[in-house]
């Protein structure tokens, strides 16, 4: 007995089990999780009956904007210090306030946000922390006085705190397996680029304008964003929350609070003797995290999530590389300025090399993974990113600028090749109940992995300086502090060498979807 079908179909489809990408909602809005008229563009892979992302370049230029915000008003503020100072009425050194109450928020809430997606949908909390971390911009640009802007400072690096995993989350939900390695090169140019235009755009800034300008451009780039997250991005939702882990986020935030503000006291020559007892503070109430997750089922900071091997060999080959990431806006502006003798326009206009060549890479890293796939591709590029790094330890006023400009285009490549795909492996995986306590996770590595950054590159100057017996750095105290941080990363090596040949064989498009 024969079973005659229509034409075009065939029976093996109705035994192939239909696999639900990241991007797949249908079954959300029949449940009445995803609201009927949120507007979500899909469609299928002709490969593996995935999901298609159509509009994810729009959804990833939309939280780029967003984190360039973040990234750019967090160094653009360190140059209006002294100006700042002056109209507040008191020393410089005071204003280190500004600065630190935004990094303690940092450290207190960036754990507590994959709880609050989870909470309360991740693009409702995206779209509301940009409207927080406007309003803590225009509290900072109307402040009176010190205290009124360290206040405000807080409230703005609340809602950085939110952006920056909650953001990261969005993208995870709205963008298919195959997409993921473009949307997230964009997502990456932020973090590189912000820190590099920092410098010369607050110097501009100061110099031919109000100080407090800094914090009033974001605000049509603030409310710009909010609308259009509102317009373009779906609110998918995934599991619902588990409890608060109260103990937790106090142990956590105790612990983050205190490292970040030892790891920043401690690039600062004035800040080194509080700098110490932070960090071993910070240093003890980790440990005491680390104990009370154990016993924890639903911890703020998941740690079991090391268990997983691509999500752990990139938490720990990424925090190594960050190392130079944080160390190189800080160390080459001052390099340019100090040794060149160039004004902070000048210098700026070299440094912004690194972000051309950030966006250079958008368009090849999808390829060259698709090519040799994330292992060889971590492998060679990281070596490579970093002896690009360790060659700016030999800059000299008798390099050509040329030259030296090219390096660094070379050097904001390869850099950022390696966290484009560090950012896209880790969450390859990670199943997708627990993508957003994997993303609080690793934000708050790479935070504090950046903080790191700048302190061993500072105390690798003063050690250099304490040697040679020099009261200002002179090159040879700007090439060992270089080449301290480069070495540190070049230690990623042995980690990316661990990963299995064929992790993210889906994600860089080497294997068809399962």
């Amino acid at each position: 007995m024969s079973l005659h079908l229509p034409h075009g179909l065939d029976p093996r489809n109705f035994l192939r089990p239909r696999r639900r990408g990241i991007a797949s909602v249908h079954s959300e809005v029949r449940d009445g999780i995803v609201p009927a008229g949120e507007r979500i563009a899909e469609t299928t892979d002709q490969q593996g009956g995935a999901p298609a992302s159509a509009n994810y370049r729009t959804v990833a230029l939309i939280i780029a904007c967003a984190m360039f915000m973040e990234n750019l008003d967090a160094t653009v503020l360190a140059t209006a210090l002294p100006t700042m100072a002056r109209d507040f009425g008191v020393r410089a050194p005071e204003m280190s306030i500004a600065l630190t109450s935004y990094l303690l928020a940092l450290a207190m809430f960036i754990p507590a946000s994959g709880f609050v997606a989870d909470r309360f949908g991740a693009k409702p909390v995206f779209r509301w922390a940009i409207a927080v971390f406007v309003l803590g911009s225009l509290a900072c640009g109307l402040a009176p006085n010190l205290p009124t802007m360290a206040v405000a400072r807080f409230l703005q690096g609340v809602g950085g705190a939110m952006m920056m995993p909650v953001g990261r989350l969005v993208l995870l939900r709205s963008v298919a397996k195959r997409d993921m390695v473009s949307a997230m090169s964009w997502l990456i140019m932020p973090a590189l680029i912000g820190p590099i235009l920092g410098p010369p755009v607050g110097g501009f800034i100061v110099t031919y304008a109000d100080w407090r300008w800094i914090f009033w451009l974001n605000l049509p780039i603030g409310i710009v964003g909010f609308v259009l997250v509102g317009k373009f991005i779906a609110d998918i939702r995934e599991g619902e929350a588990q409890p608060f882990d109260r103990t937790g986020f106090l142990l956590s935030a105790a612990a983050l609070g205190c490292l970040l503000l030892g790891f920043e006291m401690m690039s600062r020559s004035e800040g080194a003797g509080v700098a110490v007892p932070l960090i071993v503070v910070g240093a003890v109430t980790g440990l005491l995290y680390v104990l009370h997750a154990r016993r924890t089922e639903h911890p703020i900071l998941d740690l079991s999530l090391m268990r997983i091997p691509t999500f752990r060999l990139s938490v720990l080959g990424g925090s190594l590389a960050r190392i130079t990431q944080g160390a190189q806006p800080f160390l080459l502006p001052l390099m340019m300025q100090l040794g060149f003798g160039l004004t902070a326009a000048q210098s700026g206009g070299m440094t912004v090399a690194t972000a051309i060549g950030s966006f250079g890479m958008k368009g090849v890293a999808r390829r060259l993974l698709h090519r040799f796939g994330f292992r060889s591709s971590l492998v060679v590029m990281g070596v490579l990113g970093t002896a690009a790094y360790a060659v700016c330890g030999l800059f000299r006023p008798d390099w050509p600028l040329p030259a030296i400009f090219a390096v660094l285009v070379v050097s904001g490549f390869l850099m950022s090749f390696q966290f484009t795909a560090y950012n896209t492996i880790a969450y390859d995986e990670i199943d997708k109940e627990r993508m957003s306590a994997a993303t609080s996770f690793y934000s708050t590595f790479q935070q504090l992995m950046l903080s790191l950054g700048i302190c061993t590159a500072s105390v690798a100057l003063h050690v250099s300086m304490g040697a040679s017996g020099r009261a200002s750095p002179g090159f040879p105290d700007f090439s060992a502090a270089f080449w301290t941080v480069t070495a540190i990363s070049l230690a990623a090596l042995l980690v990316n060498l661990r990963f299995d040949p064929q992790a993210g064989a889906e994600l860089s498009g080497r294997a068809k979807p399962a």
